[in-house]
Order: structure tokens, then sequence, then C-alpha cells
């Protein structure tokens, strides 16, 4: 008997099947294009990631030809939108998270009653599905015209699965469509916005049976058809699942094409200062708190490719450089960070250079601005409390030197957590919770990965970067975009 968690990811799917001892027997992931076609815009292409989707779970179960499958589930990139006619079909090309096109529809949302904006609780990102809805409302009437369903993209796979449509609270409490103390969809605020509400599915627990496999999907995965599919949960919600943080306390720290600090809280309490986030968890008891980077490994992506290296060279840098990188310094906001930035308008730049700085200082002073980049937004963070060790999960955070950087930086332990594929296997347990293997989130603590500490803070490199770090604040603070 095993489970089958599909993460489907910003610019990679991921799959992972689990038996339920919590033990990983196959793992695949294949990747596809974030399409920028205008300066700001960020678009995926959903058939791309459905034969992406395909491939992965053809070479994952090629990995365990012997297991069973018995339940899907189901985590997704969070806060874009995929627009979809009634027959399922996308309108158009889905709009992501890192999307800044819709910063002028934000006005629409600042118009808003205060009453309103509080059911929210949340700061307002251009790259939500609402302010984004908003812009295809606005600049493509053609395209909103025809859409039946507003889709996030784990329920638009789901759609593909099972041929049933539903949503789930953890990702639509991320939509700035949600009414957070309320726990439903925010009908106020979407007639105030001039959207239709039957744009918006049904919600359904995350580990509630969604439906089954139907037999043209099951024929293209190599599954057999009529399995049990759970409505799934959005990438950080099942990643606080797949890593076994189940209870307020931790502060968790997942580094991935984004990075995020998320932090479980017993009750929907907004940030007073508006700076971080807020939304339901994928147990369906608590909430969580986070502070959301957006240049984290998207701006490391950046960075080796226009100067040419490879991963490892990337990542070596970190300990080949002392810190300080030689003076140079990299601002990481290629795209819009979100509210926790002390200045919307940052972008990207490196500073400092002088002709005697090799490639390994930019290198390394690009792991310096998203570790920087990290520190603010753990800053930001409501009850982070100063000192405590920080739970490390994502695939972007495995290497030694950057484990050590992250630490100095952050000036904290950091205790990893001992899988890689959190968000799949958060997907996975919320199947085995559909399939009645658990009998409720609480209950996959039987199967929690083990912990382990994996770097502490030298006292040394920890006093220069917090200096560095001083200059790196001043100087976000003030670079522009030219005018």
């Amino acid at each position: 008997m095993a489970l089958l968690g599909i993460d489907l990811g910003t610019s990679a799917v991921k799959v992972l099947v689990l038996d339920t001892q919590g033990r990983s027997l196959g793992v695949s992931k294949a990747g596809y294009e974030v399409m920028s076609p205008h300066p700001g815009w960020a678009e995926g292409d959903p058939n791309a990631w459905w034969r992406a989707t395909v491939s992965a779970v053809q070479a994952a179960m090629a990995q365990a030809p012997h297991a069973r499958i018995t339940t899907i589930g189901l985590s997704g990139q969070m806060h874009g939108v995929v627009p979809t006619d009634k027959g399922g079909r996308p309108t158009r090309a889905a709009l992501l998270w890192a999307d800044t096109r819709a910063e002028e529809e934000l006005k629409h949302y600042q118009a808003l009653p205060p009453a309103l904006l509080g059911q929210l609780a949340n700061p307002l990102v251009p790259g939500m599905a609402g302010p984004l809805l908003c812009w295809l409302a606005d600049h493509e009437p053609e395209a909103y015209q025809a859409t039946r369903w507003a889709l996030q993209p784990k329920d638009w796979l789901r759609l593909c699965l099972t041929d049933s449509v539903t949503a789930d609270p953890s990702d639509a409490s991320a939509t700035l469509l949600y009414n957070l103390p309320a726990d439903q969809w925010a009908d106020d605020v979407i007639a105030a916005l001039g959207l239709s509400r039957e744009l918006f599915a049904a919600l359904s627990p995350s580990g509630a049976f969604a439906g089954t496999l139907s037999a043209p999907a099951a024929g293209a995965l190599g599954l057999s058809a009529g399995l049990p599919v759970a409505t799934g949960a959005a990438d950080t919600a099942a990643a606080c699942l797949g890593t076994g943080l189940l209870a307020p306390g931790p502060i968790q720290l997942t580094l991935g094409t984004g990075a995020q600090l998320v932090q479980l809280c017993p009750d929907p309490l907004a940030d007073p200062t508006g700076r971080t986030h807020l939304y339901r968890a994928a147990d369906g008891v608590h909430w969580y708190r986070m502070a959301a980077v957006q240049n984290a490994g998207l701006a490391l992506d950046w960075v080796h490719r226009i100067l040419g290296a490879s991963w490892d060279e990337l990542y070596a840098s970190a300990g080949a450089v002392a810190p300080g990188a030689g003076g140079v310094m990299f601002l990481p906001y290629l795209t819009r960070e979100r509210a926790h930035h002390q200045n919307p308008h940052s972008t990207a730049a490196f500073l400092g250079m002088r002709i005697d700085h090799q490639q390994e200082h930019l290198l390394h002073a690009a792991l310096e601005g998203v570790a920087f980049g990290i520190r603010a937004a753990l800053e930001a963070l409501p009850g982070a409390s100063e000192g405590a060790d920080l739970r490390l999960a994502g695939g972007g955070s495995v290497h030694p030197a950057l484990r050590q950087m992250l630490a100095d930086v952050l000036g904290r332990a950091l205790v990893a957590v001992d899988i890689l594929d959190a968000s799949a296997r958060g997907a996975a347990l919320l199947g085995g919770i559909a399939g009645g293997i658990w009998a409720d989130a609480a209950a996959t603590a039987s199967v929690a990965p083990g912990m382990q500490v994996v770097a502490t803070p030298n006292p040394g490199h920890a006093s220069v970067y917090h200096e560095v770090y001083g200059r790196y604040q001043r100087l976000a603070a003030t670079i522009d975009a030219p005018v």
C-alpha cells in the first residue's frame, strides 16, 4: 500500500511515492518554463504542467514498480490563477505569484471600506488571484468572459485528474478574496471588486476526498482508474504537514524559488503592522503566519544563468569567499518584494565592484543578498523570538556552506528536517487522510521525519554579517527603479 503525492511547483512538478510508514519509495521531478512575455509578467503554461506531471509520475512509479498506489494527494504553488473554461481548458496562460502587472488594480482594493479590507487580514500584493483577476477583467475582457472557473494551480491539476472542481481553504485564503475570520470566500469583497462569484469553487477540507482518478488520466499516468484523490493544499501548508510542523511554536524556513518563514497559530489574528501574511493551515485546525520572500531561489537562478556559473560553483562560493564578499553587495529584488520589505520600488543590483573582484565574489554576494532578504523577513514575523532555533526545509537549503551562511546571517542554529520533498510528502499525507489511513493531520505525527542540527552561528562571521546587513538595509531602502 502506497500514497502518491504530487507537488505542482512554480518551475517544476515533483512526485513522491510514500509508503504508510512514511518511507520514500520513489521521487521524480520534471521542469517547465516560467514565461515573462512583458516586463513584470510571470506566466505558466498549464498544458506543460500536465505533460510534466505525466512524465514525473511515470518516472517515480518506475522507481517503485511493486508499489500499489491507493490514494493521491496534491499541493501546488500559491496565489496565482488559472482561468479555465467550462470544459476545463485554460482560457489563457496561467498568471503566477511573481507577476506584478496588477499594481494599478491594487487601487480597487485600497478603495474598499476598512471593514472589507479587514476581512482579508493580509497585505495587498499584485501577484495574488484577486488583483490578477481584476487585471484580466480590465485588460483581457474576452479571456475573462470565457472563464468559468478561476482556479489555483493545484486545483486545475485536480480537475485534470478527476473532472471535478473544488477549492481548499489553505489556497483560497491566499487569494485576497477570502474572509479569514469567517473562514470562507469573501463574498462582499468579490462583489465590491466587480468579480463574478461564480468563478470560485466550493471549499473542501485539504484532507477530504475530492473525486476519483478518471480513466483518461489514469491511462496517461499509468495508474488504476478510480483511485481516491484528496482536495490537497497550498505548497507551504502542505510542507508544514510534510515536515511534521503540527503545533504552534517553532518557526520553519523553507527555501525554494521563494522562501517562506512560517509559524502555526491557533487563531486568525492579522499582523497589525501589515507586513506579514496569515493563511489557513492544511490541518483544518490552525492558521499560520508567514513572512514570504519572493527573491530567493528565483534570484539565485538568475545569477547563476547570467554569470554562467554552475549551481555547484554558486554554492561553493559561500565557503570560498570571506563574509562580506570583498565589499560586493547584491540586492536580489528582481521582482517586487513582499510587504515586509521597506521599499516596494527596489530593484536588483550588484554594488561595490572593483577590478580585482572575481566571479566567486559576485556569486558569494548573491548568496549573501538572498540570506539578508530572509533575515529581513524573519525580523518582521510576529512572535519570532530572538535566538530560537529555526527548522530548515526545502531543496534549496541542502548545501553545507549555504546552511552555515544562513546560520551566521540569521544568528540562529538551523535544525534540518530529514526530508527534501516536504510539499510532495505533505500532499501524499493528505491523500492518506482522505483514504482513511490517518484519522486527521495530527495522526500523521506517527510518521513525522527526524531532525538534526546542521549549522550553528560562527560568532566571528555573525559579527561581520551583522555589520554588512546594516549596509544592505540602507542600500535596499534607497535603490529604486530608474525613472
